[in-house]
């Protein structure tokens, strides 16, 4: 037989067929393995996604509470404490001190972490403020057995300082926990003063409170 005349299956291997031979030993990825680690990356990644919510990673929501957590002044678990804004008649500041007003709503924050009060002390201000109540009762305790001697105390009276809503506030008197407690004013609701406008004239918004 000439050349020409030879059986293509005699001549040398094309590509194709060494390809083939070098792969005739290794067997193909299973279709089980693949899902394998197609499970195992959805895990890992499901569980990334709770971890960053779980820290607030890439939370893009505003917290509506606006009290701060940074340091504040510190107070002595002792110290009295009074404040008040500008435009609060001296009168009734002095009976607020006594505690002429009847309380209508009190929270207590002893054994509170300074985390757990600042969210307390929020929405007690707030539910307050929608009810139209306006004279209040907080207590902190004095913190006299705290590793950091009055913190929750200190806390406390900066935020009552920093709330648009409160206008005074000052420790309480000693049946009402004393220097561990705090009378709070809040200033009236809309409602509140149109309504002491229509009864009274055109005064003070903070003149005092009317039981």
């Amino acid at each position: 037989m000439q050349p020409d005349d030879q059986d293509p299956r005699d001549q040398a291997p094309d590509e194709e067929d060494l390809f083939a031979q070098a792969m005739q030993d290794v067997a193909p990825l299973s279709k089980g393995r693949q899902q394998e680690r197609k499970s195992a990356r959805e895990i890992t990644e499901a569980h990334l996604a709770r971890r960053d919510a779980a820290l607030g990673v890439n939370d893009n929501r505003v917290d509506p509470n606006f009290l701060t957590l940074s340091d504040v002044p510190p107070r002595q678990p002792l110290e009295y404490l009074e404040w008040k804004k500008d435009g609060v008649q001296n009168a009734v500041f002095d009976r607020l001190r006594r505690g002429g007003y009847d309380i209508e709503a009190s929270l207590d924050l002893h054994r509170k972490t300074v985390k757990e009060a600042r969210q307390l002390v929020f929405n007690f201000l707030k539910v307050a403020s929608a009810k139209g109540q306006r004279s209040l009762l907080m207590s902190p305790g004095k913190g006299e057995i705290s590793k950091t001697p009055g913190r929750l105390k200190s806390y406390l009276a900066f935020w009552l300082e920093e709330h648009p809503e409160v206008i005074a506030f000052c420790s309480a008197q000693r049946h009402h926990g004393g220097v561990g407690a705090v009378y709070v004013l809040v200033r009236k609701s809309p409602e509140s003063k149109e309504l002491n406008r229509e009864q009274h004239g055109l005064k003070s918004d903070d003149e005092g409170l009317h039981h």
